[in-house]
């Protein structure tokens, strides 16, 4: 009996790892090398804000605010971003009907980090096919990490170091 369960442990983990790779084929990938121009957006606080590493790890986190996996999972983020002062986190909002829906999005999430209001260009550049999706960046712009869908806080931690 236990080991009926261990294989069909082991099965599962293997399938669920394998579909997470064939969706994520599609992003960008370390072999890219460095994240496509930075792109300058405004955020929801109306402030400039360039998409790259500013000399610090960062996590460039792509979302939708109508998308339920991005309502289960940002508050991962934030509280990895709390938890971390060595990271920066910088969300984008994209696909979405206008600033206030993102704002309303941010303040029920109480989101501490940068949001900034995304565009059809960057959601090309950046390969983004679903939501969530985020690059991890080294201090270089080099991207280190990338993953699409739910991510707990220890897997968005340790994609970060």
């Amino acid at each position: 009996m236990l080991r009926s369960i261990l294989i069909q442990t082991v099965v599962f983990l293997l399938i669920f790892n394998g579909v997470a790779m064939l969706r994520e084929t599609s992003m960008l990938s370390a072999s890219d090398d460095v994240v496509p121009v930075s792109h300058q957006l405004k955020t929801i606080m109306d402030k400039d804000i360039v998409l790259h590493a500013d000399g610090k790890k960062t996590i460039l986190y792509f979302f939708a605010p109508w998308c339920q996996v991005c309502n289960l999972s940002i508050e991962n983020l934030q509280n990895v971003y709390q938890k971390t002062p060595n990271l920066n986190v910088i969300a984008v909002a994209l696909d979405f009907v206008d600033a206030d829906e993102v704002k309303n999005f941010t303040m029920n999430h109480q989101l501490t980090f940068p949001v900034a209001l995304g565009n059809e260009l960057v959601k090309a550049d950046y390969k983004v096919m679903g939501y969530p999706s985020y690059y991890v960046l080294d201090e270089e712009n080099t991207i280190i990490a990338r993953s699409l869908g739910y991510s707990s806080e220890i897997g968005l931690y340790l994609r970060s170091f």
